[in-house]
């Protein structure tokens, strides 16, 4: 389940700017073997977005900068990066004019690849496969971008790191591996996401030795939407709700017998952390490690 869009106005002035200053927005703006490598990139999809951060390259414009700032939250958006609309229905004319010869996508997800195909090349990434295995499948499309681009040392170096940091962060974790851990975030009043097995964070979990509480059906995402009422039913243990500007929310679910007679709540087990994009791909997963560090000695 990801979060609806969020349409943003843009004024002829701003675009006109944007073209002028476009070439500095992206660091890989260079030749390779002779071959013109992309640099006025377009992502339409917020994974695609954390791709090219791990590359050290910083797209044109993105879809959804509002909700991104909200579901998402890091890498951060630099202000200039402008926005096309909706993930889901992009602004088609405003990608044109802004002249991309690069368009990423989440396949699965937005516009179908032929309407992309009409304005510039476009290239696709999946979240996930038929394994349940996200991070595998993260690592493959970055290596396939950095291709792409021209940027093969900064996967390599992104993915040392990334292997470093996951090997580095199971002793300072150990604690977690005492009792499950449920990871969720509320979509509105009534309903959650919960992490499953499958998933980003779930494949980190089990990486990392950590028991998920959650042992129900996932969806294709490795997520699960479920009713408020369906928290209720699991085993007390370390509940793990992620925010996304949603304080109001939170507050009016805290004040009722429901939410109150949560387990975690009754054993106060609950910690509420700022968003992190559960359908991300490497750096998401260590910045999900490094919550979990922050408040380990919260418990």
């Amino acid at each position: 389940m990801q979060p609806p869009g969020d349409v943003t106005h843009f004024n002829r002035r701003r675009l006109l700017k944007a073209l002028f200053i476009s070439p500095l927005l992206c660091s890989s703006a260079v030749r390779a073997g002779g071959t013109a490598v992309p640099s006025r990139i377009i992502a339409l999809e917020w994974l695609p977005v954390e791709l090219l951060y791990c590359l050290g390259v910083m797209p044109l414009a993105i879809a959804g900068t509002h909700d991104y700032r909200q579901w998402v939250r890091e890498p951060a958006l630099p202000a200039q990066v402008i926005d096309v609309g909706q993930r889901t229905e992009p602004n088609f004319e405003l990608i044109t004019q802004l002249r991309p010869d690069l368009l990423l996508y989440s396949a699965g997800y937005g516009p179908r690849p032929e309407q992309l195909l009409s304005i510039a090349p476009a290239m696709g990434f999946s979240f996930t496969d038929a394994r349940g295995k996200p991070l595998d499948v993260a690592r493959a499309g970055l290596l396939a971008l950095a291709q792409r681009l021209g940027r093969n040392a900064a996967a390599q170096d992104h993915l040392d790191f990334f292997d470093r940091q996951m090997a580095a962060a199971g002793p300072p974790l150990a604690s977690y591996r005492q009792q499950p851990l449920l990871v969720f975030t509320l979509l509105d009043d009534r309903h959650a996401v919960v992490i499953g097995q499958t998933s980003l964070f779930g494949q980190v979990m089990t990486q990392l030795g950590i028991d998920n509480a959650w042992q129900g059906d996932n969806n294709f995402w490795g997520t699960a939407v479920v009713g408020i009422e369906r928290l209720a039913t699991l085993p007390a243990g370390r509940a793990l709700c992620m925010g996304h500007d949603n304080g109001e929310m939170m507050a009016r679910l805290a004040a009722t017998p429901l939410w109150r007679a949560m387990p975690f709540v009754r054993t106060h087990q609950l910690r509420l952390v700022p968003a992190i994009w559960i359908y991300g791909a490497t750096w998401s997963a260590l910045r999900f490690c490094r919550t979990l560090r922050q408040i380990e000695t919260q418990w």
